[in-house]
C-alpha cells in the first residue's frame, strides 16, 4: 500500500446561494427518465464507510465520485467499545485526509438500524441491541448516519451505476448471504422497521424444491427453506455437496464441465429465477442489478434472464438484469452519495 498523504481539494465558495444548496439536496428529478442529483460538482468531496463482519473500509471520493483514498482495517469481532474505537478511527482518518472536520460521511452497515430507536441488529458485528450512532456522536460530536448495506449498494447503482436512469432498481447481492435493496424514482420507499428487501429469507416454493427433489434446509434465521440456503455462495456449495459433485467451490462449479457441476448450476439458476420471479411480481423493478461474489459468474445476467423468462406471468415485460458497475466500492459509494446530498 502506498503511503497516505493529506489532500486539499477545493471547497465550496463562501457566500453561495442557499436556494441552490436546497435545490442540490433534492434527490432526483421525477420525470420520464429519473436521475439522481449528486449535489455540487465542484469542490464537494465526501466519504463513505463499508462496515462488514471482517473489515471496516473507508473511502474518500472526489467531486466526480472517484475514489481518491482508501483504508481498510479489521472489524473487531467481540467488543462493542473496541468496535466503536476502530470505526471512529476510520472516520477521523477520512476527515484528516480531506482536511475537513465536517466532511460529509455516512456508513453502510451489514445489518438493520431501527429508525425509531437507533438500535442495531447484525449477525457478525458486535453491535446488536446497541446504538452505534449515539456512541459515535458522543465521541465525535456529530451525527454519522448509518445505512443498510444492501440499500447503499442499490443507491450507488441507481445513481451513476448499472441502474442509472431507471425509475425502479432492485439491487440484489448474491454473496455469502442474499439480500436486496430497492430504489424507486431515486428514493428509498418508506421502511417501518429499517429493513431492506430481505428476499433471502423468503421460502423457496414447494414446487421448486419438488422439481429437483431437494430437501428443506434449516436457516440461521430460525426458519427452514429460505432462499439464502440455496442460492447464496454458501448455498451453491451446499447444492454441490448434496448432488455429489467433486467440485464445490462456487467459482469452480460455474466454470466446470463436470456433469454434476453443470446440473448444480442449472438447479441454482432455476431457484434464483424463482426468487427473481417473486421480486418481479411483488416489486416490478425495471432493472435488477447483481452484486456480491456470485455476480462474477460468467454470463450470469443471461442465465438468470433465461430462468426468469421461463417463469414470468404471461404478457409481463421482464426487467433488465445487469451486473453491478461499481463492484466492491458500491456500499461505501452509496453511503457517500447520500451523505453528500444531505439525505441522511
Amino acid at each position: 500500500m502506498q503511503p497516505h498523504r493529506t489532500i486539499k481539494l477545493p471547497r465550496t465558495p463562501t457566500g453561495h446561494d442557499h436556494r441552490n444548496q436546497t435545490r442540490h439536496r433534492t434527490l432526483c428529478h421525477v420525470a420520464a427518465r429519473p436521475q439522481c442529483v449528486l449535489g455540487p460538482s465542484v469542490g464537494m468531496i465526501c466519504g463513505g464507510i463499508d462496515l462488514g463482519g471482517t473489515k471496516i473500509e473507508a473511502r474518500l471520493f472526489d467531486a466526480a465520485m472517484v475514489t481518491v483514498r482508501t483504508r481498510r482495517i479489521p472489524t473487531p469481532g467481540s467488543d462493542f467499545d473496541s468496535f466503536i474505537a476502530a470505526l471512529t478511527d476510520q472516520i477521523l482518518w477520512l476527515q484528516g485526509q480531506a482536511d475537513d472536520a465536517a466532511l460529509p460521511v455516512a456508513i453502510s452497515i451489514a445489518g438493520v438500524i431501527d429508525p425509531q430507536t437507533g438500535l442495531a441488529t447484525a449477525a457478525n458485528i458486535p453491535v446488536s441491541g446497541r446504538n452505534i450512532g449515539a456512541a459515535l456522536k458522543e465521541g465525535l460530536g456529530r451525527d454519522l448516519p448509518l445505512i443498510n448495506d444492501c440499500m447503499a449498494f442499490t443507491y450507488s447503482e441507481a445513481c451513476g451505476g448499472a441502474g442509472d436512469g431507471a425509475e425502479s432498481v432492485l439491487g440484489l447481492i448474491l454473496g455469502t448471504g442474499v439480500g436486496a435493496g430497492l430504489v424507486q424514482n431515486g428514493r428509498f420507499p418508506p421502511r417501518h422497521a429499517g429493513l431492506a428487501v430481505e428476499i433471502g429469507h423468503l421460502g423457496v416454493p414447494a414446487r421448486a424444491l419438488a422439481r429437483h427433489d431437494l430437501p428443506l434446509w434449516d436457516c440461521g434465521c430460525g426458519r427452514t427453506g429460505c432462499y439464502e440456503n440455496y442460492v447464496s455462495g454458501t448455498g451453491l456449495t451446499r447444492l454441490a455437496e448434496w448432488a455429489g459433485s467433486a467440485v464445490t467451490d462456487p467459482a469452480s462449479i460455474a466454470a466446470s464441465d463436470d456433469p454434476k457441476a453443470r446440473r448444480v448450476m442449472q438447479i441454482w439458476a432455476d431457484l434464483t429465477g424463482e426468487m427473481l420471479y417473486t421480486a418481479q411480481i411483488m416489486l416490478d423493478p425495471a432493472v435488477i442489478v447483481l452484486g456480491g461474489g456470485l455476480s462474477n459468474i460468467p454470463d450470469i445476467d443471461s442465465r438468470l434472464s433465461a430462468a426468469l423468462s421461463r417463469l414470468r406471468l404471461a404478457g409481463a415485460r421482464l426487467p433488465q438484469i445487469r451486473p453491478a458497475r461499481h463492484g466492491d466500492s458500491g456500499g461505501a459509494r452509496g453511503a457517500a452519495l447520500m451523505a453528500r446530498a444531505g439525505l441522511v
